[in-house]
């Protein structure tokens, strides 16, 4: 039997680590078309409380995250959760540079010992309220960093500690 995988969620302005989300959203995928989006994120909590510690008084919560989780990988208009902290975004189609930006991300953040929200953007509408006509592009907290790049790890350090420091 594989390790389920264990992904990042922003609930209610932290990250958390959910245990099983990949396989709960496919599994969602499969059974909640035509549902409405109060049986998907039930269905949802349901299926990751068995792998993961949910407190009672944080289930509405968790429910939004993981409906806002639903709707991105099935790429449908997604109601952000209001920003508190680093946000970085990688957009791209999922190309080997998209994938080695996004893995550069984590070790900085990982070596800075800094949480944030790390998305890979895929869907084409959503690329373009940034603007980018490059592949992979970056950015920070609603800034566009690197556009067709993958920048040194040293770059994105600066530009993490930037973000942080204005409070972007």
């Amino acid at each position: 039997m594989t390790n389920p995988s264990v992904n990042q969620v922003n609930v209610d302005g932290r990250l958390i680590g959910i245990v099983g989300l990949e396989e709960a959203l496919q599994k969602a995928i499969s059974v909640c078309a035509g549902k409405s989006d109060s049986e998907i994120s039930d269905f949802l909590v349901r299926e990751v409380s068995g792998r993961n510690y949910i407190p009672s008084s944080t289930l509405p919560a968790y429910a939004r995250a993981l409906l806002r989780e639903y709707k991105a990988a099935l790429n449908l208009p997604v109601d952000p959760e209001p920003a508190t902290g680093l946000t970085v975004l990688v957009l791209g189609a999922g190309c080997a540079r998209c994938d080695q930006l996004q893995s550069d991300i984590r070790d900085v953040l990982s070596q800075m010992q800094i949480a944030a929200d790390v998305r890979h953007v895929t869907d084409i509408r959503e690329m373009s309220r940034f603007g980018v006509l490059g592949a992979p592009a970056l950015v920070i907290n609603n800034r566009v960093a690197a556009v067709g790049e993958v920048p040194p790890k040293s770059l994105i350090r600066q530009w993490i500690t930037d973000a942080l420091k204005n409070g972007d």
